[in-house]
């Protein structure tokens, strides 16, 4: 995928349950050439990867969250994106989750890291999803020295992917829900927005 159809598919995928319009999408992908942007929702649209609807005079366009092209597409532009960030301790996640015990999960960066209004002082909060196979509590038990001794002290969440799913199903505020809203995908992206899918096809909106 090149740079710039990137920057396309970025626009969607904090809020990948919105709609935008033309306007909104070359605002939020920073692309100067309106050609260059209407070409490549239309390929986006005929590829499966977004979904083109009429409202009134305004074209919409949104994330097709429930197809597997879409969720790759997605979950790739959010992990590139995500290793991107300046005052994301990298080095610092990369060693404390090397030593996970899982094969497979998604991880993201929450709270105020996510949203770049950290303090000196801020711990790291991060999420981790696994299998409904796996035991949250071990996982937590065999990351926890490292979380809590490192500096920033990472403050880490592990949810089985049923329960996320259901914080976002609920319909009071939540965990769930506010990581959802501000995130930094840095592993297991396709399997978040797969997530996602499932969830804004039950009715999930943010």
């Amino acid at each position: 995928m090149l740079k710039k159809e990137y920057q396309i598919i970025g626009s969607f995928l904090k809020e990948p349950w919105k709609m935008h319009s033309f306007k909104e999408i070359k605002n939020l992908s920073g692309k100067k050439s309106e050609s260059y942007v209407y070409d490549t929702l239309k390929m986006f649209v005929k590829e499966g990867v977004l979904i083109e609807k009429k409202a009134g005079n305004v074209i919409l366009y949104s994330l097709n969250a429930s197809k597997m092209k879409a969720q790759t597409y997605a979950g790739f532009v959010a992990e590139y994106s995500g290793w991107k960030g300046k005052h994301i301790p990298y080095p610092d996640i990369q060693r404390i989750f090397s030593g996970t015990p899982l094969a497979f999960y998604t991880l993201l960066v929450t709270g105020s890291y996510a949203k770049g209004a950290q303090r000196k002082d801020s711990d790291l909060d991060m999420a981790m999803i696994c299998e409904d196979s796996s035991d949250p509590k071990r996982v937590l038990a065999e990351l926890r020295h490292g979380c809590e001794m490192n500096i920033p002290k990472i403050h880490l969440y592990v949810f089985r992917r049923s329960e996320f799913l259901s914080m976002l199903l609920d319909r009071k505020a939540n965990y769930g829900k506010e990581a959802c809203k501000s995130n930094i995908v840095l592993a297991g992206g396709q399997e978040y927005y797969r997530m996602l899918g499932e969830a804004i096809s039950h009715g999930f909106n943010g």
